[in-house]
């Protein structure tokens, strides 16, 4: 390994003076709205990827102009929660200084402002600070936004798990100082800087982490490269069970990327979380691939030399044994949209948010009515993985006239399908660089679709665990689906079936490079069967394995590809 070629990625990290290069000069730069040269890649270390609105991408060069650059910036908010205060200043700013004026909820539990022109993106960096956040490590070869299960009733459980997800994001935070330099004008830090952790070279490639608490598997652990699922007593956080290597991203056509699930190392007491956080990221960063950046994930590392291998390295540098897995169990994925009542006596209110875009349409001023109601909640806002928004923490005083607001701008829709609350996309076009096909453009249309069949079916009560992303870099997270599409060209896509609805198998390919309307015409027969033919209360993907309309993967670096090759 250490004889190969590294990749130019690894060049622009080590000569990037920690992640300063030179993003200041750049920001001066009048004559284009982009970022040149290595500064293209490391504004994504700061939060930030440079895209362009590609729907006008032609005619823009027909008239000589180069395309609309603008950035795309993701906030960060380890475990989802935010104050109101701290909405209603990113409200404001999405309305009066982007192109597209939304607020979208990522199911990593962050938000994206889309559309940020380069005259702006200082002032974004400096009202997020000013309201107590930043995006620093949302992008980039690092480790992500930390996840939390978004648990609103069981308060005490919660707030332990949350707390810890905070601490991890905090302590894996890259420690240079070149953010506070370039965004908020900060003093040029004169003694040597050193990422300890990091490196100053960084991670192979990025890396995520979530704090999970079952039974619900909202996070999509085996998405992640490291896992904390917490194990409770008496409502109490004791210590965590510690999953390692998951991963969903690959490429059409290379059979060396594969999704795959993450592996269990042990338990852990709840004083050795950063010291293991600490160890399985070094060890990710001494040993993963720096040379095939398509093979540079952890999940990839650990089936290069070994799981018990890279396990016992953990160990030693975090100087203790992992203790034997404590038993644990996932029920599902899903948020129970609607109000519950904590047992704290607060009421939280969980709002369907179709694919976490909140903007103000005709009879649906959805980002006008989340201002509404942060002007007067006294609580919290949690993003959900499933990119959803919880109005949590309201008392019994205030719940009649939040639930009022919320019917008024239409955040509440009683007639929403059980199967479009089950549903997924990632952005995908116009934005996204590296989008094949659409996805949260077609995903309403696809449920109307599927919502039609499923009530032709008798089936309406029920719902399938269905995602579409447009490329396969797993962002939509269709690799843990029970239907999943991948996008493989302009309206055409990979049909995956056999995801479980408690996220723990990965689908696998059904057939390959089809039209919409192709897909729904088999997804039409296979769920008219499911209807005639399934067990009691039988799911979806369970029954497509049960019925062998595909092998289920039971080892996906061996046998992901395998049917591929002879349904193809």
């Amino acid at each position: 390994m250490k004889d190969d070629k590294l990749s130019d990625n690894e060049r622009l990290k080590s000569q990037s003076q920690l992640l300063r290069g030179t993003i200041t000069e750049d920001l001066t730069d009048d004559l284009t709205g982009g970022f040149l040269g290595d500064n293209f890649q490391l504004i994504r270390f700061h939060g930030m990827y440079q895209q362009d609105d590609r729907d006008i991408r032609a005619e823009r060069a027909a008239q000589m102009l180069e395309p609309l650059h603008t950035v795309m910036l993701r906030v960060r908010l380890p475990g989802g929660i935010i104050t109101p205060k701290q909405w209603l200043g990113i409200d404001v700013f999405a309305s009066e200084h982007t192109q597209y004026g939304s607020i979208r909820i990522t199911n990593r539990q962050a938000l994206q402002l889309h559309g940020v022109l380069k005259k702006n993106i200082k002032p974004v960096h400096q009202l997020l600070h000013h309201l107590g956040l930043d995006s620093r490590a949302t992008a980039g070869d690092v480790n992500r936004n930390v996840l939390c299960t978004s648990n609103p009733v069981e308060s005490a459980l919660h707030q332990q798990a949350y707390e810890w997800a905070k601490k991890i994001s905090e302590h894996l935070l890259p420690k240079t100082n070149a953010y506070a330099e370039v965004w908020l004008d900060g003093e040029k830090v004169q003694q040597p800087e050193n990422e300890a952790i990091l490196g100053n070279s960084y991670l192979p490639r990025k890396f995520k982490t979530a704090v999970v608490i079952p039974p619900q598997n909202d996070v999509d652990l085996h998405a992640n490269d490291l896992n904390f699922v917490a194990v409770e007593e008496q409502g109490e956080l004791i210590g965590f069970n510690v999953l390692v290597g998951g991963g969903l991203a690959m490429t059409h056509g290379d059979d060396s990327t594969y999704p795959r699930l993450a592996s269990e190392f042990g338990y852990i007491s709840l004083e050795s979380t950063l010291a293991v956080a600490e160890a399985v990221v070094s060890t990710q960063r001494d040993w993963g691939n720096r040379s095939n950046r398509r093979n540079a994930k952890t999940k990839y590392t650990l089936d290069r030399v070994g799981v018990d291998t890279f396990k016992a390295e953990v160990e030693r540098r975090a100087r203790l044994s992992f203790q034997a897995i404590r038993p644990y169990h996932f029920s599902g994925r899903g948020d129970h949209i609607g109000w519950l009542s904590g047992i704290d006596g607060k009421h939280h209110l969980t709002l369907f948010i179709p694919s976490g875009r909140l903007i103000d349409s005709p009879g649906k001023p959805l980002k006008s009515g989340v201002a509404a109601i942060a002007r007067i909640h006294q609580g919290d806002f949690r993003l959900t993985p499933n990119q959803n928004l919880i109005i949590a923490g309201v008392s019994s005083e205030q719940k009649a006239e939040i639930d009022a607001i919320a019917r008024q701008y239409a955040l509440i829709d009683d007639e929403v399908s059980a199967q479009r609350k089950n549903s997924m996309a990632c952005v995908s076009f116009p934005t996204c660089p590296l989008a094949m096909a659409e996805a949260e453009r077609v995903l309403p249309g696809i449920i109307d679709a599927l919502d039609t069949i499923l009530t032709r079916h008798h089936l309406s009560d029920d719902a399938i665990i269905f995602r579409v992303t447009g490329c396969p870099n797993g962002c939509g997270r269709a690799m843990l689906a029970e239907i999943g599409l991948v996008g493989r060209a302009v309206g055409r896509y990979a049909l995956y079936l056999g995801g479980n609805k408690q996220g723990t198998r990965i689908p696998r390919l059904y057939r390959d490079n089809l039209p919409l309307a192709a897909i729904l015409t088999l997804l039409e027969a296979l769920i008219a069967d499911w209807s005639a033919y399934r067990l009691p209360a039988e799911d979806f993907g369970d029954f497509v394995i049960r019925h062998n309309v595909v092998k289920p993967v039971l080892n996906s670096s061996i046998d992901f590809h395998q049917q591929d090759k002879e349904i193809v």
